[in-house]
């Protein structure tokens, strides 16, 4: 029966204790040292981030008896009496039950007094923004010219309905959302003082859930703990939100990288059958496409990121073109979700869309592939309209995988070999990748050796693991595998890649200026080909 909620036990009793809004406690902290309290304080923000608790902790600052670093001590008779809500010169009051004018004036006929036992009388009156027109001009009064001995604390989450009048008497603090970083990180600190069993991404669910207020992430966390029987599984997480694991999102994104609207569609039903909330999932599509793009822009960002292999081997699926469509569709299919007959059928259609308005390399729809190149027509009688010169890649058929005889060598020219080698084993995202920056140095009937190009440092545990299981089922045999950073000998695949890709390039340019009616259309029309424009295909 003593039990307390999380978000009442775990309550900032100072400034120190606060999460995210180090601009205002640090702000408050200088104005308590430099004894520049100013007479009327304004705190605004959305639920649940901590606009009550730090009026509450402000007006114990201001009365406390001994303070610690300008933080209230918590041990003087203020610091107890106000924490234990015994305080008599804190007069909190709710504006929501109390809007009439009559109300207000009764609550500051007091305010000439002097305080009973503090230094200061202060009036915290949360929802200000409740208070009915007549109720602002009687406070506003008061506001104008406040006893010596009086603060004003309000808090509101609507600060657009505060009158402007009463606005430019007190100093305003904005606070912000909470990131999700910083709300798990604060609900795994209280979880440890529990002694309460975790898992880190159920965190990270119920964080995201809290949409920015701590208050809200630490109901959801009480909740969580109900749920699962003491323990904050990933699995009762999403049970109770409704949501689920990452997994299934990434299995989903790495399904469109490939343009497979069957496995699309095929990982949409297994989805299905967790009952989830749709809408969330496309959230999640949505935080992990702006990963990606940033990722793509400044690779750095990834190191910060818990998952950042996962996201690294992503980045490479798509373009930084594919990423940016995929998201503005998301983005746009969040609003038509509700309209659609159901939420599973609309979401199928956003993910068709990404796939239906994808920038595709071939031009054919088999086997549940989908394109969407239409041919140009056509339609000047004049000039022959000039097809888009786009010089297709040359496609090698894969091999089969196949147990081939291994004989020691150190092949001359290796590196040919080990380039068909990575076609035939179907290796994606960062163990190719480290594949193509390696050379071939030597196989025989115990390892398999490698040369790293020192200029691409993108090795890891995982990748190299992933590598080591293709190349022994490429030989059939249990090779270890042994990369070392050092010269290459020759071109690695991924510089040949490279060069083959300039080479493409320029035969398209040359293609281009060479046609004929590109020609009569310069020479006819003033026409010139936008640079940049040209890409081989």
């Amino acid at each position: 029966m003593n039990h307390q909620v999380l978000a009442r036990k775990w309550r900032p009793h100072n400034f120190t204790e606060i999460v995210g809004q180090e601009h205002v406690s640090q702000s408050l902290i200088n104005a308590l040292q430099h004894n520049r309290l100013h007479h009327a304080y304004l705190f605004t923000g959305t639920r649940g981030v901590g606009k009550t608790t730090i009026a509450r902790i402000l007006a114990k600052a201001i009365n406390c008896e001994n303070l610690q670093d300008y933080n209230p001590c918590g041990q003087c008779a203020v610091c107890q009496a106000l924490d234990e809500g015994r305080f008599l010169d804190l007069i909190e009051v709710d504006a929501a039950s109390r809007t009439k004018v009559e109300d207000t004036r009764d609550l500051l006929d007091n305010a000439q007094y002097a305080p009973n036992s503090g230094k200061y009388k202060v009036y915290l009156i949360d929802e200000v923004h409740m208070l009915s027109g007549h109720s602002f001009n009687a406070l506003l009064k008061t506001l104008e010219e406040p006893p010596e001995h009086v603060k004003f604390l309000l808090a509101t989450t609507d600060p657009q309905k505060i009158p402007v009048t009463v606005l430019s008497r007190c100093l305003q603090y904005n606070l912000k959302r909470l990131t999700p970083s910083q709300i798990s990180e604060q609900m795994a600190y209280i979880l440890g003082e529990e002694n309460i069993k975790f898992e880190q991404q159920a965190l990270r669910l119920i964080a995201r859930a809290a949409d920015g207020s701590m208050r809200d992430g630490l109901s959801l966390l009480d909740q969580a703990i109900v749920f699962g029987n003491d323990v904050v599984s990933i699995e009762t997480v999403s049970q109770m939100l409704g949501t689920i694991a990452q997994q299934p999102v990434e299995d989903l994104l790495r399904c469109l990288a490939q343009k497979d609207a069957q496995k699309v569609l095929y990982t949409i039903q297994e989805m299905a059958e967790l009952s989830p909330d749709f809408a969330d999932i496309i959230q999640q599509i949505l935080h992990v496409l702006h990963r990606l793009a940033l990722i793509q822009l400044v690779p750095s960002v990834a190191e910060t990121e818990e998952d950042a292999e996962m996201l690294r081997e992503l980045s490479l699926l798509f373009s930084a073109e594919e990423v940016q469509l995929y998201y503005q569709i998301a983005l746009m299919g969040q609003k038509d979700l509700s309209l659609a007959p159901e939420p599973r059928a609309g979401f199928e259609m956003i993910l068709l869309r990404m796939l239906a308005f994808s920038p595709q390399k071939n031009d054919v729809v088999q086997q549940g592939r989908v394109s969407n190149r239409v041919p140009i027509q056509n339609s000047q009688p004049v000039i022959e309209k000039p097809p888009v010169i786009k010089v297709a890649k040359q496609t090698k058929p894969e091999p089969d995988i196949k147990t081939v005889a291994i004989t020691p060598m150190v092949p001359s020219g290796g590196d040919l070999a080990w380039h068909d080698m990575i076609d035939a084993m179907n290796l994606t995202g960062l163990p190719r990748e480290l594949a193509n920056n390696c050379i071939l140095e030597s196989v025989d009937e115990q390892q398999c050796r490698l040369i790293l190009d020192p200029k691409f440092q993108i090795k890891g545990t995982r990748s190299e693991e992933k590598l080591q299981e293709a190349v022994q089922k490429y030989y059939a045999k249990a090779l270890k595998l042994v990369i070392k950073t050092g010269s290459v000998f020759s071109d690695t695949p991924a510089v040949k890649n490279h060069k083959d890709k300039l080479n493409r390039q320029q035969e398209a340019v040359d293609a281009i200026d060479s046609d004929k009616n590109i020609q009569a259309l310069k020479a006819t029309f003033d026409a010139r080909v936008i640079p940049g424009s040209i890409e081989p295909v």
